[in-house]
């Protein structure tokens, strides 16, 4: 965690703290798609499926706006109509028409109704197509997961393929819901407001229309000022949050050190430039906003004082002004809409690209149609002049051939990279041979499903792996119809029923996320136990006692020789003296098998294998 703190500070990561803050935020530019057309082709094709829908949407989404749009000019006639009737009854010609005025006030609510109606079913329409969507596409990177090799998983983070399947898709979701129908009800307001704006008066046009400018050459220029003091605050944001995870992580290195003081003193350094630029960004930003105001000001006055003398010669009347002001304010909302709906449709694009990037990821090949039963897999196995390498051109391991009789115990030993764990990986079809072949029970493995293939395995990992949930759900997780004796027979065996049910709640305690709440050492049995309950006729077994003290992992090697007893097992050890009594040992370096044989052979032999025996007894001596 220190490493990736220290990672994020020097790169100017954001921490914890998002997207820029402060109004010049809303202008800073998204994440921009490598092929913004052909990610919208695509997309597009997925919105296909719903032309009917979108059609509705975009014809709702117009009446919305027109009926917006008409609403202030009927509304002016009855303030012309009030302001005549005022007029009149002072003069003593007549009197104010209420009548009228009740009924021109009633078409406009009947008008804003029907406008809020139609935006109403616009979007409860659009809402639910971007989540059928979203539904779709999480789906499909689901099942695509299932196809995908190992070398993919093993070259990201988890949080790289988390990220497609939940930060995403979710942005995509709700950019096309926000993005689609603000596109088309701001280019419509726009397009409806300059027509009526236009048919009140040309002259009081062109004065509103001067303001947009000036309105924009403000706006950028904060913008421009603002920016590289919102890019130092993120740096500085993303410096202060690595070090107090950092700090709070590594709290108990700190105080035993006597760090404290200088971690403060780092942090209030930190903490000094992030005022600074934070300071500096929020003020600037801050005053876009008064700017904007007193311009639009000016023009509201500049339209006030047209509109006034118009109005006195005849031209226009005093409803005209009041509707032709309300169009003003409707006139420029859509124009920054306008201006959001881009970043949103960049950011939208962006990560549509990487959802379709991940859908296109070479797959596993696809399981034989013609597949072998894996039902009776006995255990007897093959490797016949095997040759494997992560990367084409890097070969890890060499032509390698040897062959493990059922019921043997095998036990592969060597220095670290000699190519161990990859024999498990070839085995189980993590990764394929790039050349030669693997067989079981005189099939290659090739010809049976993956599937099959893996539940002829049990494996035991040097890392464990347990899910959020009760303890005999992790134990079931393997043989999900165990019986809760079978359970308990195989938890003893492990020699973790005893601790088991020291727990609060026993086997029904609810295990948190990364099983913290229970110690390695224990997480280590219950791997144990679930590899027990699976009763599988080939057994892995990796480094599967390393996070256990000295007597259990006597305990332990006693309970799994009796479930060895009958099964093929492939031990995978680096402390020899667990491995003394393996029928075959495998001793491999730089990707070849250099030594096999039985223990006692191998150190007669005086070899490779006796090197690191002697080493490790040497060790335990001194």
């Amino acid at each position: 965690m220190a490493i990736e703190n220290r990672t994020a500070r020097e790169t100017g990561g954001q921490g914890r703290s998002g997207g820029m803050r402060g109004p010049g935020g809303r202008f800073a530019g998204g994440e921009k798609p490598k092929d913004f057309k052909g990610t919208v082709k695509k997309l597009a094709s997925y919105i296909g499926r719903f032309k009917i829908p979108v059609l509705i949407v975009l014809i709702f989404a117009v009446g919305s706006t027109i009926f917006n749009v008409i609403g202030p000019k009927i509304l002016s006639k009855a303030t012309t109509e009030l302001f005549s009737g005022l007029m009149a009854k002072i003069s003593g010609t007549g009197a104010i028409n209420f009548e009228k005025i009740g009924r021109i006030l009633l078409t406009v609510l009947v008008i804003y109704a029907v406008s809020a109606l139609c935006g109403f079913i616009q979007h409860w329409i659009m809402s639910g197509v971007t989540q059928k969507i979203a539904y779709r596409m999480r789906k499909e990177i689901s099942e695509k997961i299932g196809r995908m090799p190992m070398k993919y998983f093993e070259s990201k983070t988890v949080g790289e393929v988390l990220s497609r399947i939940t930060n995403d898709v979710d942005t995509l979701g709700h950019g096309m819901n926000q993005s689609i129908t603000q596109l088309i009800t701001s280019i419509t307001t726009i397009v409806g407001v300059l027509y009526m704006m236009l048919s009140i008066s040309l002259l009081m046009t062109l004065i509103a229309l001067i303001i947009l400018p000036v309105s924009a050459a403000l706006v950028m220029t904060l913008v421009k000022i603002s920016q590289k003091h919102f890019k130092a605050q993120q740096k500085q944001l993303g410096e202060i949050n690595g070090q107090v995870e950092e700090v709070y992580s590594g709290h108990n290195v700190i105080k035993a050190f006597n760090r404290e003081a200088a971690s403060l003193d780092e942090f209030k350094v930190t903490n000094n430039k992030l005022f600074g630029s934070a300071w500096k960004s929020q003020f600037i930003s801050g005053m876009m906003m008064p700017a904007m105001t007193f311009v639009g000001n000016l023009g509201y006055v500049s339209v006030a004082i047209s509109g006034s003398i118009l109005a006195a010669r005849g031209t226009i009347t005093v409803g005209d002004i009041q509707a032709f002001i309300g169009y003003i304010r409707n006139f420029t909302n859509p124009i920054t809409q306008l201006a959001q709906v881009s970043n949103m449709m960049q950011s939208m694009a962006a990560a549509a690209e990487r959802v379709f990037e991940f859908l296109s990821e070479e797959e596993e090949i696809p399981d034989n149609e013609s597949a072998v039963s894996a039902d009776n897999i006995k255990g007897d196995i093959e490797f016949r002049h095997v040759r494997f390498g992560y990367d084409p051109d890097v070969t890890v391991i060499n032509d390698w051939s040897c062959h493990i009789k059922q019921g043997q115990t095998v036990a592969i030993v060597g220095p670290t990279g000699a190519g161990k764990t990859t024999i498990v990986k070839l085995l189980m079809r993590f990764y394929d041979v790039s050349e030669g072949e693997i067989l079981v029970d005189g099939y290659n493995i090739k010809d049976y499903r993956r599937g099959d293939l893996r539940r002829s395995f049990g494996m035991v990992l040097q890392d464990t792996w347990l899910f959020k949930g009760t303890i005999m759900e992790n134990l079931r997780y393997g043989k999900l119809d165990a019986t809760d004796e079978e359970v308990y027979a195989a938890a003893r065996a492990a020699h973790a029923d005893q601790f088991i049910r020291t727990l609060p709640g026993g086997y029904d305690m609810e295990l948190n996320e990364d099983a913290t709440n229970v110690s390695q050492g224990q997480r280590q049995l219950l791997t144990i136990a679930r590899a027990f309950i699976v009763n599988s006729p080939v057994l892995i077994l990796d480094e599967a006692t390393s996070s256990v003290d000295t007597r259990t992992e006597h305990l332990i090697q006693d309970a799994m020789k009796r479930l060895m007893n009958g099964r093929t097992c492939f031990v995978i050890a680096h402390r020899l003296s667990t491995i003394k009594e393996a029928d075959l040992i495998l001793v491999m370096s730089e990707g070849d098998i250099v030594e096999q044989g039985t223990h006692k052979e191998l150190l007669k032999n005086n070899g490779f294998y006796a090197g690191i025996y002697n080493s490790q007894f040497e060790d335990a001596a001194s």
